[in-house]
């Protein structure tokens, strides 16, 4: 895996988090003595009911040599047009063909290493107040449910939907703190890149090099093609280092779910992506 590819796949929402309703029990258990054990019921959802299509027939196959039944003649393509010849253009060069593995590049990047132990500690603080979080809310179950004979049915349904909607917000805040590390990620790599794709030209033009490829793409080629090596030299020589922002939750605004869509990985990579560098 590369050093993108793990830093992208660290900034995925801690199970713990996103399981802080499922894994606190969300619901109302019975234990096995009768005795009623509360925990915060979920709010319920409109149940959805997938619109069910009778199977369309597959259409059978005409029996061959049976009297009335017509048969498909076999198409013949129309004769090739005859085009007047264009004029006379340039060669292009000779191909002089070098290889690269941007992976390998990344990897040994100084630069990308500084932005994973950075992002690898806010994901690590994260972590921890997440759970810290889910100690107090079990240490308020077990406190409600040892009180329950005392409170009345008022009280007790206040206090419960206090604390459903105390984890419902910390949902919402953890996902939204995690978006905002991934975005910090995503404009470090991004000088990286930029100067990566510099230190490429740079490079190839040193060695009249016209067409570079992704190593990866190509079967067999002898040492003298490949420039992983000198690119990671020069690339850590010109930027040995990088600032990461700071993981600022932004507000809400107009298109934010596409944003999130390409940050999650639904949406196709662009050039300005991590993952669009990140290819075996």
């Amino acid at each position: 895996m590369t050093r993108i590819a793990k830093i992208r796949a660290g900034l995925a929402l801690p199970a713990l988090i996103m399981a802080f309703g499922a894994g606190l029990g969300v619901g109302h258990a019975q234990s096995e003595n009768g005795k009623g054990y509360f925990i915060p019921k979920p709010k319920a959802e409109a149940p959805h009911t997938a619109p069910i299509h009778a199977p369309l027939p597959k259409p059978q196959p005409a029996p061959v040599g049976q009297p009335g039944v017509q048969q498909i003649p076999p198409e013949k393509l129309p004769p090739i047009p005859q085009l007047a010849p264009l004029p006379k253009e340039k060669s292009p060069p000779a191909a002089v063909m070098g290889v690269l593995s941007v992976p390998d590049v990344m990897q040994n990047s100084t630069a990308a290493q500084g932005v994973e132990k950075i992002i690898n500690a806010r994901r690590k603080k994260l972590a921890e107040e997440a759970q810290a979080d889910q100690k107090r809310w079990e240490q308020e179950q077990h406190t409600i449910t040892a009180e329950k004979g005392k409170l009345s049915k008022a009280t007790l349904a206040a206090r419960e939907q206090h604390l459903q909607a105390e984890i419902e917000q910390a949902q919402v805040d953890f996902h939204n703190r995690n978006v905002a590390i991934e975005l910090s990620a995503r404009k470090a790599l991004g000088k990286i890149e930029s100067s990566l794709i510099a230190v490429i030209r740079q490079v190839s033009q040193a060695h009249g090099m016209n067409l570079v490829l992704h190593r990866s793409q190509v079967a067999l080629n002898v040492n003298a093609f490949d420039i992983t090596k000198e690119v990671t030299e020069q690339l850590n020589k010109i930027l040995p280092s990088v600032a990461v922002p700071p993981s600022v939750v932004a507000e809400p605004v107009e298109g934010r779910e596409e944003e999130v869509g390409r940050m999650s990985g639904t949406a196709d990579p662009r050039p300005g992506d991590p993952r669009f560098f990140a290819r075996r």
